[in-house]
């Protein structure tokens, strides 16, 4: 069991790791220091929720169902496209109002918002959860439960470190300059992942 425990938290840590819409703006909110808290817990909540349906065996319903996939690879791409141009145009507007302690502060629930489209409406989190999690899961039956646990905690302790972590950077992104940077670097990012998810259908 525990042996099946560590091997998922370590395949959450390496699936999720790498960069990507919703890491680059929990990210972001770690810079600004605004709704850490509750974007961390969203995301690993989220995560919780998709890992536990497949280790359940959701899998099997998109094979069965093959357009859910591709609905949601295009709802993905036209709102990773129209969050990157929402990234531009901030960035247009120059660093003084992406200071953390100055301009405008996103509401709760409109963070939350983004936070949980940029979740639920990435096909890559469905691969990496759902499909990937849920197939590794089943080599360590009968202890596949403690697998999907182990990996529920490794997207909690991944997420918590990249949205408290990122105060780390705050003296770097005290310049005005750092944060039109970021925000160009977030839009590419999104235009990015939205062009290889069109290109990939």
């Amino acid at each position: 069991m525990l042996t099946a425990l560590i091997a998922g938290h370590l395949t959450a840590l390496s699936l999720i790791a790498a960069i990507g819409a919703q890491n680059a703006f929990v990210l972001r909110q770690g810079i600004r220091r605004e709704h850490v808290l509750p974007v961390v817990l969203a995301c690993a909540l989220s995560d919780a929720i998709l890992i536990s349906a497949g280790v359940a065996g959701f899998g099997t319903l998109s094979a069965l169902a093959p357009w859910i996939a591709s609905a949601m690879l295009y709802a993905g791409a036209v709102f990773l496209v129209i969050y990157g141009a929402l990234r531009f145009k901030a960035a247009l507007k120059g660093g003084e109002a992406l200071r953390p302690a100055a301009g405008s502060i996103s509401t709760l629930s409109a963070t939350l918002t983004t936070c949980l489209v940029l979740t639920w409406a990435n096909p890559h989190v469905y691969l990496d959860t759902v499909v990937l999690i849920g197939a590794i899961s089943s080599q360590y039956s009968p202890h596949s439960v403690a697998f999907g646990i182990g990996a529920a905690l490794g997207s909690l302790v991944f997420f918590s470190a990249l949205g408290f972590g990122a105060r780390l950077l705050a003296p770097l992104f005290a310049n005005p300059k750092a944060w039109v940077v970021l925000e160009v670097v977030v839009g590419l990012t999104m235009w990015t992942i939205a062009t290889v998810l069109v290109l990939g259908a």
